[in-house]
């Protein structure tokens, strides 16, 4: 896509949307066509870093052992220590709190087969468990700060069971050039991910929360008649 295409779309989503009392989430949908999602080479599942972060803060969950916790209070939002699984996983109403209330799981890799049999069956359904994917497996002794640092500024693209992309690219006080580089960015890790690129791509939609979605480009060619 066209660099001053977004752009513009950008601009236009802005004035369709009435000012609210706070601060809107731009959304960007990229319909797909030509796939069989339930070929794994058609589903999409990945995470992508963007270049100016989401927005928002995501709030990280670190299961560790008694070396690590320490520190990893200090780098997350909640560590849990290994010492501490039976407890956590015994209490089902409260760990279903923690999942609903954390975006990221994370894990020391030594500890995963005690995180999938005290943690899967909650985590798993819900598409929580650690994903290696986003790098949130990591080896003892590693400085978690990084990981945080990371994930605040990734999204996870998934065609899920439709043939759908969405995901959130920035908040209503970003600048549009700030708009743009994260949608550029989707874009073309979708593209590269798709067996016949941009050939693939129905078509690209942008909205504001409470606004209308804008087509990208959808203006192009009646500038040109």
């Amino acid at each position: 896509m066209n660099k001053n295409t977004i752009l513009n779309t950008i601009k236009e989503v802005r004035k369709l949307s009435k000012k609210r009392n706070f601060s809107q989430t731009f959304d960007l949908i990229i319909n797909l066509k030509g796939l069989d999602i339930k070929k794994p080479e058609h589903n999409i599942n990945t995470f992508v870093i963007l270049p100016h972060g989401k927005g928002n803060r995501s709030k990280i969950c670190a299961f560790v052992d008694d070396e690590m916790f320490s520190n990893a209070t200090k780098a997350v939002d909640l560590a849990i220590n290994q010492k501490e699984f039976e407890k956590y996983s015994s209490n089902k109403k409260s760990l279903k709190k923690i999942v609903k209330e954390y975006d990221y799981f994370i894990a020391q890799a030594n500890l995963m087969p005690e995180i999938a049999k005290h943690f899967g069956k909650v985590l798993g359904p819900q598409g929580k468990m650690p994903n290696p994917k986003a790098g949130c497996i990591f080896p003892p002794g590693a400085d978690l700060k990084p990981l945080n640092e990371k994930l605040q500024k990734s999204v996870q693209l998934q065609t899920k069971n439709e043939s759908i992309v969405k995901c959130s690219v920035g908040k209503e006080d970003f600048k549009d050039e700030q708009i743009e580089a994260n949608i550029s960015t989707i874009y073309n890790v979708i593209t590269h991910a798709l067996p016949h690129g941009e050939g693939n791509v129905k078509s690209v939609l942008l909205k504001l929360t409470m606004g209308k979605a804008k087509r990208v480009g959808e203006d192009e060619g009646k500038e040109s008649n």
